[in-house]
């Protein structure tokens, strides 16, 4: 039953996400949650888990939730799940690519779903910020925390280069240095 159930809930998130792997974080949480596979710090877990692993997000999502739900059987069903719609839908278009590019319609859809997509992303961030920096809570007590300030520092370390264009696998493997080094000298992670 809980195969069955992973990859229904897969096929739902892989149907309705439009966007890529960031504009799925929301339904993922909502989904993941409802069902009570993971709490709200595992799931930020399995997203930088997801994000600093080759492969595209969804699939590393997916498997990685499955995994953790179900072992082996779970993560395929839920992988075969998020990825079977996009594969459809490809199959569906790639035959009329052409009259889709100039259908008004579908220019109209995608005008509409670009700025969505963006809210969703917006809001993954926020989500998963509120997680990564108020881990119990947002709180005035939580600004003075070593959890927020660390947290603070490595979001810094990997913003600042990434606005300066540096490649995301420096930025990844600083950032799991400064985490690990934290969490050895802090005793906090």
């Amino acid at each position: 039953m809980i195969y069955l159930e992973l990859f229904w809930t897969f096929l739902k998130i892989g149907a309705f996400t439009f966007g890529g792997g960031y504009a799925m974080i929301p339904l993922i949480q909502a989904e993941v949650g409802a069902h009570g596979w993971m709490s709200a710090e595992e799931v930020v877990n399995f997203v930088a888990v997801s994000e600093s692993t080759p492969g595209p997000f969804a699939v590393n999502a997916s498997t990685y939730v499955g995994m953790q739900t179900a072992g082996f059987a779970g993560a395929f069903c839920a992988t075969l799940g998020v990825v079977l719609p996009s594969f459809i839908i490809i199959l569906a278009v790639a035959g009329c690519l052409d009259r889709f590019r100039k259908s008004r319609i579908m220019s109209g859809c995608m005008s509409g779903l670009r700025p969505a997509v963006i809210g969703l992303i917006g809001a993954a961030a926020v989500s998963t910020g509120r997680t990564v920096f108020f881990p119990d809570g947002i709180s005035v007590t939580g600004l003075g925390s070593p959890v927020f300030w660390i947290s603070a520092v490595i979001f810094l370390a990997a913003l600042v280069p990434a606005l300066k264009k540096v490649h995301p696998i420096l930025i990844i493997l600083v950032s799991a240095a400064l985490g690990v080094a934290a969490g050895y000298w802090f005793h906090i992670l």
